[in-house]
């Protein structure tokens, strides 16, 4: 087992990284699960695979567990389903001092971890992400959030866990779909500032998403390191280290909203295309060599993952997908600083970016022969 300390500030805790966490959930949270009650959100895809895990490890230990299953999906993320949880927490009485299990992906533990937070002005959680994306970023650094009609986690906050338990032994139930989708997500570490990590991931990460234990834990555990050092050094993203962290995310959520937040593309898919399309940006502005573009994109197409604008088959223009980008959290003063890159490895936020030259590039992109 691999533990990666987040040292934020008056509030360190660890994230574990290893198979056979959920069987072991009790040990692991000792000293945290102070009442026999113990509630856990999850969803409905989750329950069914690890439900039971978790239930025996919480009873063989004296607890009770209480469940709030929900749907999977993006929609999950909502005000409905965020008031409904946390009328359900106040009505199992929990109290600041109790402890949330967020058991699933991103939008469990953005879910959770945002009712953890104003319920009663703070209530501690435990995140145990089994999704590959929530392990390697969503799980880690204190961001929760709900999604509005105007765009994707405009509502929420800083809330960070207790505690983060990666079971590695959860990656093998997932589809393969849902494992590129978080490969997206660590092949970002070594495109923001780790061009060695971006080599490990040309050379294993097909290897490392088609099973091989070694390789998964080795890229868990380095892609966490990785986000806990930015975290530790810009917990409320206020010195613009911890943006870089969004690459990709700028181009990819207004994907995501064109698509409806729909199984028509999963953010980690989203995230992907939006580096493509990061890094061709970055080329087309002169920043970096074509070249690297070219490598960017062909590593994410030949894992599985989606390297093309054209080929996702959008009915809309650059405009709309601009406009909305004008819904980015990011947005400062009428500016929306970009996430571009000066070569592998070496991405730096952009602040003199014109959205008109965006919408003609995406114009490009959205016209462009899919390789």
């Amino acid at each position: 087992m691999a533990v990666i300390p987040v040292n934020i500030a008056g509030r360190p805790y660890e994230v574990r990284v290893g198979a056979g966490l959920l069987a072991e959930l009790v040990p692991h949270c000792r000293g945290k699960l102070r009442k026999r009650d113990v509630p856990i959100v999850t969803d409905a895809n989750v329950h069914a695979a690890w439900g039971d895990v978790v239930e025996a490890s919480l009873r063989d230990n004296g607890h009770e567990p209480h469940w709030r299953i929900l749907p999977p999906g993006e929609h999950t993320k909502s005000w409905d389903e965020l008031a409904a949880t946390v009328n359900w927490l106040l009505s199992l009485e929990v109290e600041r001092g109790d402890h949330i299990i967020a058991l699933g992906g991103g939008v469990i533990g953005d879910l959770t971890g945002f009712c953890a937070a104003v319920l009663k002005r703070g209530c501690k959680f435990i995140q145990v992400p089994t999704t590959l994306l929530s392990q390697v970023d969503s799980s880690v650094g204190g961001k929760t959030a709900i999604n509005t009609p105007a765009g994707k986690n405009l509502v929420g906050a800083f809330h960070q866990p207790s505690l983060v338990l990666a079971d590695l032994s959860a990656l093998e139930t997932l589809p393969t779909r849902e494992l590129l989708a978080g490969y997206a997500e660590v092949v970002k570490y070594g495109l923001i500032n780790d061009a060695d990590f971006f080599a490990w991931c040309d050379t294993n990460g097909a290897k490392m998403v088609a099973g091989d234990s070694a390789l998964r834990e080795y890229a868990v555990a380095h892609s966490v390191a990785a986000k806990a050092r930015i975290v530790a050094e810009d917990e409320f993203e206020t010195t613009g280290r911890r943006a870089l962290l969004n690459l990709g995310h700028t181009f990819g959520h207004a994907l995501e909203a064109e698509t409806g937040f729909s199984n028509r593309l999963l953010h980690g898919e989203a995230v992907a295309l939006g580096m493509v399309l990061a890094a061709r940006y970055s080329a087309r502005k002169g920043l970096m060599p074509m070249a690297s573009a070219d490598h960017v994109a062909q590593h994410i197409g030949e894992v599985g993952l989606p390297a093309s604008l054209s080929a996702l088959g959008l009915d809309c223009n650059g405009a709309a997908l601009v406009k909305h980008m004008l819904h980015d959290k990011k947005m400062d003063a009428g500016t929306l600083p970009f996430l571009l890159m000066k070569g592998i490895g070496k991405t730096y936020l952009d602040k003199q970016v014109s959205l008109e030259d965006v919408a003609d590039f995406l114009d490009g992109e959205l016209a462009r022969t899919p390789a």
